[in-house]
């Protein structure tokens, strides 16, 4: 056995799981790694194993349920060579207990299979004295066995033997017999649940979760995984308090003069906004405003786009007067579609994540939460996940923006979930009909962090960009979507080029 420090852990290579376990596993000890079948046991078995030899230890992997050629074809369908990597010791029965007219009538041939199974993997473990060792599967110890008391003895004496060669040891349990029996629970040091669900629609979710570890911290609760092309990727569950940093809460502006106007000066740096209006009342441009100008003020801004093709979204901004294809290209501004089917809400906040810490983003547009919200099964999930994310981003000093469609189109509007508490500010759309015209009124209704005006605008979206005009002073009902005219002018908008839009290509250009 190799000398190996005892206080440094034992890494497993899949890098959010040795977030989940602070560092890996403690060594000399066993542990269960449980899960049905097709949740990734073998996968996650292979890459503990591959960092081991990365780090110059030696490992034995003991298959009583898979081949050895099945074993090869898992770790080639990875990218993996594992030849001369680690040991393959695969138990099978011996051949007489195969041939029928061999077997044994006065002894059950499952004592006979157990020792001998137990005295073959005592031997292998003599001979190679591995450092790392995966058990796969208990299931097949378990049946072997046949009693829970026989099953139990031999799992201590298993314990008992690799504690004595300093191995720490990975069982494998398929959950496929005696899914409730905790045998193994007791006994071991750690351990590992992987779960899969099935949504209504789209790809299977997959989480994990660490039921126990003796005498170690670990991050609790589940936390969303996928099993890719070069192994498994977990995705740790996130926790603002953890992320703290300082920075300078400027006010951020859109360069349209009256947004921020109406927003009191801007959208302050480290806040969180939400931009709430039915469809087609240009929510996503309006957060396009403030993506362009972090880019023009030479900061980085990244889009997830849930819900609209990018293709689209480039040309329908393009005419608008946002190249966002080519701030895209410049590399200031990140673009992602998600999929939301494909897509777990653990996966999202760590893409998020990775954009704000790798690439410094300091604004962040998620468009739309209706779309975030098709990949979450329950809205109090939803709730949670993004009270994390958003704190986290705050936190960081990055700004973001968060679209919501509402149900309908004028009168009393729904939002599919209400999150406008979780929000630094709101920024509220909404049609209205006027003068035998469908129109649009826009409203800040909460800003945490400073005063903003009460008023509420009408602005349309043109050829130009979008233009805002003077406060509806004379108007009430507005927000309701039938107003009653109070006034005795006309301080509503008239077509493009009306001199209360403003200038055509200056400070309001979309």
């Amino acid at each position: 056995m190799s000398e190996i420090t005892k206080s440094q852990k034992a890494r497993l290579g899949v890098a959010g799981l040795d977030n989940i376990l602070v560092g890996g596993l403690a060594r000399g000890h066993l542990y269960l790694l449980e899960g049905s079948p097709g949740t990734g046991k073998t996968t996650i078995a292979l890459q503990f194993l591959l960092e081991g030899h990365a780090k110059g230890e030696t490992g034995l992997y003991v298959t009583l349920s898979e081949t050895e050629s099945e074993l090869r074809l898992t770790a080639n369908s990875h990218g993996w060579e594992i030849d001369n990597k680690f040991e393959i010791f695969e138990l099978a029965p011996p051949e007489s207990l195969l041939d029928s007219e061999q077997q044994q009538t006065l002894l059950y041939s499952s004592d006979l299979e157990l020792g001998e199974a137990t005295k073959a993997m005592f031997e292998v473990v003599e001979r190679h004295k591995p450092d790392r060792i995966v058990l796969d599967s208990l299931s097949e110890i378990r049946l072997l066995a046949q009693s829970s008391l026989r099953y139990r003895r031999q799992i201590l004496l298993l314990k008992h033997y690799f504690a004595r060669n300093g191995a720490t040891v990975l069982m494998l349990d398929d959950l496929t017999s005696e899914a409730n029996d905790k045998t193994v629970h007791s006994v071991a040091h750690g351990v590992i649940r992987l779960e899969e669900l099935a949504p209504t629609y789209g790809a299977e979710r997959r989480r994990l979760r660490v039921i126990k570890y003796r005498g170690q911290a670990y991050r609790g609760g589940f936390h969303d995984f996928t099993i890719k092309h070069g192994g498994v990727d977990v995705f740790p569950r996130l926790v603002a308090n953890e992320h703290r940093t300082h920075y300078d809460r400027a006010p951020l502006t859109s360069r349209i003069a009256e947004l921020d106007a109406l927003l009191g000066g801007g959208v302050e740096r480290g806040s969180s906004a939400l931009v709430l209006g039915p469809a087609g009342s240009g929510k996503s441009l309006l957060t396009l405003h403030f993506a362009r100008a972090a880019v023009e003020r030479g900061e980085k801004a990244a889009l997830f786009i849930f819900d609209e093709e990018l293709g689209l979204l480039f040309a329908r901004a393009e005419a608008m007067g946002i190249d966002l294809e080519g701030l895209e290209k410049s590399g200031n501004l990140l673009i992602e579609q998600v999929d939301a089917a494909e897509l777990s809400p653990g996966e999202f906040a760590h893409r998020v994540r990775h954009r704000v810490d790798a690439a410094q983003v300091k604004t962040v547009v998620i468009d739309s939460l209706n779309g975030y919200q098709a990949s979450m099964p329950e809205e109090q999930s939803l709730l949670l996940h993004m009270h994390e994310l958003l704190q986290y981003l705050n936190r960081q000093g990055a700004t973001t923006f968060i679209t919501v469609a509402q149900h309908g189109l004028v009168g009393d509007m729904k939002s599919p979930v209400d999150i406008t508490y979780l929000a630094d500010s709101v920024i509220l759309l909404r049609y209205f009909e006027a003068a035998g015209r469908v129109r649009r009124a826009m409203s800040v209704i909460k800003k945490r962090s400073g005063r903003h005006e009460d008023t509420i605008r009408e602005y349309r979206i043109g050829s130009g960009g979008i233009a805002i005009g003077k406060p509806l002073e004379d108007f009430q009902g507005v927000l309701r979507g039938v107003p009653t005219y109070t006034g005795s002018s006309d301080p509503l908008l008239g077509a493009e080029g009306d001199s209360r839009f403003g200038p055509a290509n200056g400070d309001n250009r979309v």
